[in-house]
């Protein structure tokens, strides 16, 4: 077991010992990349770089919902979803709590750009609380992840541990900026076997949108990454930002200086948003259909 959390919470009847690593054992199932014949380019243009920034979902992670969708949901992950509910003792169709789920979704985006926010993301826990009548967080959680395994299958893109071990190699800081919630910190240390940290992530330019309240394609995020790397000596132009989506990575990554990569490795992720105005003329300075392209030579990454 790698590590250990919630013990003896209090869900159906009694408490019982809830870890992560069942939850990921439980529901985490292979999947592989479908193609999307784009061709790379760029490889060559890019300079070379002093850190580089990923993506999470679609980049690093083969994620395989796009939006949530209950009625374009495979049957056997309904079966799924209506035995989760069942374990966690929610009395809800998952039909339903999906509707919900989505409606209480964009109430609060809402009510949150209406406060002027314009790029607004919500803490799902809170979500969940509000949704399920709970105020016992750490049960929440557990039915928060586990909801989120079945409606979201991820597993790791071909070639993630080779390019952080490259990364590491050649002593390149690397960070995260993502949209994101508590679930995705763990599901990253559980598929890597460790601490973030452990595998060269410097925790100072990890960035979750759920803990600023505020989602890409914001350049909150971004500005806050450029700031700690330009107190370190390292220009905007000198980091490179990994991501899968033209409006939501490539821009606000181009907009404060970052050289950019667009991960067009799988097309289930692939965000290419021809029709944002914001999205026509915008070139990412490279295009990679494989991780393992961001693995150059020594004078590059």
């Amino acid at each position: 077991t790698r590590f250990l959390i919630w013990t003896n919470s209090p869900y159906s009847n009694g408490g019982y010992m809830r870890n992560e690593d069942a939850v990921f054992e439980r529901h985490l199932r292979p999947l592989v990349p479908i193609p999307t014949g784009e061709t790379p380019t760029g490889l060559s243009k890019i300079s070379q770089v002093q850190a580089i920034l990923f993506d999470v979902y679609g980049t690093l992670l083969i994620s395989g919902s796009g939006d949530l969708d209950f009625h374009a949901m495979r049957s056997d992950r309904k079966q799924v979803l209506t035995g989760v509910l069942q374990r966690h003792g929610i009395d809800r169709t998952p039909e339903n709590l999906m509707d919900t789920l989505e409606r209480a979704i964009e109430n609060a985006h809402k009510k949150l750009r209406r406060e002027g926010n314009d790029y607004p993301e919500i803490d799902i826990v809170r979500i969940w609380q509000n949704l399920l009548g709970m105020d016992d967080t750490e049960r929440v959680k557990a039915f928060a992840l586990e909801y989120e395994m079945v409606v979201n299958p991820v597993y790791p893109m071909p070639g993630f541990e080779e390019l952080l071990s490259a990364c590491r190699k050649q002593d390149l800081l690397m960070g995260i900026i993502s949209n994101a919630q508590f679930y995705t910190l763990r599901l990253l240390e559980y598929l890597l076997g460790t601490p973030l940290g452990l595998c060269g992530f410097d925790s100072q330019l990890i960035f979750f949108s759920y803990r600023l309240g505020s989602a890409k394609p914001s350049c909150l995020m971004f500005d806050m990454a450029a700031d700690i790397l330009s107190r370190r000596g390292i220009s905007p132009a000198s980091v490179l930002y990994v991501g899968n989506d033209m409006r939501n990575d490539i821009l606000p990554a181009k907009t404060v200086g970052f050289q950019t990569a667009l991960f067009a490795g799988d097309r289930r992720s692939l965000r290419r948003r021809d029709d944002d105005v914001r999205c026509m003329h915008l070139v990412p300075d490279m295009i990679v259909t494989e991780l393992q392209q961001l693995i150059i030579d020594s004078g590059h990454l």
